[in-house]
């Protein structure tokens, strides 16, 4: 099967996730999988595209959980012997009126849209062929929770050379001062979800710059990019955009000709490279 192109797809048994594996049926000439947490909604939801006459295959797949990454690592190794598209939009937001301690918010954010999106690329990465495609779904929020950042963050945030230990610590230190109550004198923002999604495209920049240097002529290209303020439970119904208007970016992302050379390394949206 290894010259069967495969694409795979986080957290995608609703919402954007599921509008980017329908748009990837559509367009990507392999097979794409649908991955959930459940896997008895990651089957109603193959199901339900199988209606519209759309091929999506299944695999299992907890993002919080390092096994369940490593079984899916396996699969892919296995049966294709790499991947060629990895869309990462498995992530969780609390509600604004929800009334958890901020500390734990945070932690449980954290936990899941940065280090756990982390393992996937730890995973993951090393699996994706030439010409491969990584999209990581990240949010316009994560520009203004950088604005909201102490000067001092925000340099370390933007530079060049931030390494992703460096970030890891920054991750890491922004859960401990919430939990010490010190997050806003210690010049963090007042939102878990934002910070979470600095961290995924911080991620990203760092990740483009390693294949960079260690698998240059291989052409993959790796983004972060936001879908918009999109109609999902996440969001709730008076968002703007459906979640097939979310899908376009990140889909845009993962089909990217195999003759182009960017983008690379940047934070998109509505298929244009925006300023971090």
């Amino acid at each position: 099967m290894s010259n069967v192109p495969v694409a795979v797809v986080t957290g995608s048994n609703k919402g954007i996730g599921f509008a980017i594996v329908r748009a990837l049926c559509k367009q990507f000439p392999g097979d794409v999988y649908l991955t959930a947490r459940d896997p008895g909604r990651g089957q109603e939801a193959v199901a339900k595209l199988q209606e519209e006459g759309l091929r999506a295959l299944f695999h299992q797949l907890d993002i919080d959980d390092l096994q369940s990454i490593k079984a899916l690592r396996d699969f892919l190794k296995e049966k294709y012997g790499g991947l060629n598209v990895l869309v990462n939009n498995a992530g969780i937001a609390f509600k604004v009126q929800d009334t958890t301690p901020f500390a734990i918010q945070a932690e449980v954010t954290l936990k899941t849209n940065f280090f756990g999106t982390r393992n996937v690329c730890t995973e993951l990465l090393p699996l994706m062929k030439p010409y491969g495609r990584v999209v990581n779904v990240s949010s316009m929020v994560s520009s203004s929770a950088l604005g909201g950042c102490s000067q001092e963050l925000q340099q370390k945030f933007r530079s060049n050379t931030i390494t992703e230990d460096e970030l890891v610590q920054l991750m890491t230190k922004f859960v401990e001062d919430t939990k010490k109550n010190v997050h806003a004198k210690e010049g963090w923002p007042n939102t878990a979800y934002g910070v979470s999604k600095i961290g995924v495209t911080v991620l990203s920049r760092i990740h483009a710059r390693m294949l960079d240097e260690k698998r240059k002529g291989d052409h993959i290209l790796l983004n972060a990019c936001c879908p918009g303020w999109v109609r999902t439970d996440m969001a709730g119904p008076k968002a703007t955009k459906s979640p097939d208007e979310g899908a376009e970016t990140p889909v845009y992302l993962a089909l990217l000709p195999s003759d182009a050379d960017g983008p690379h390394g940047q934070f998109v949206s509505n298929k244009t490279v925006r300023t971090w």
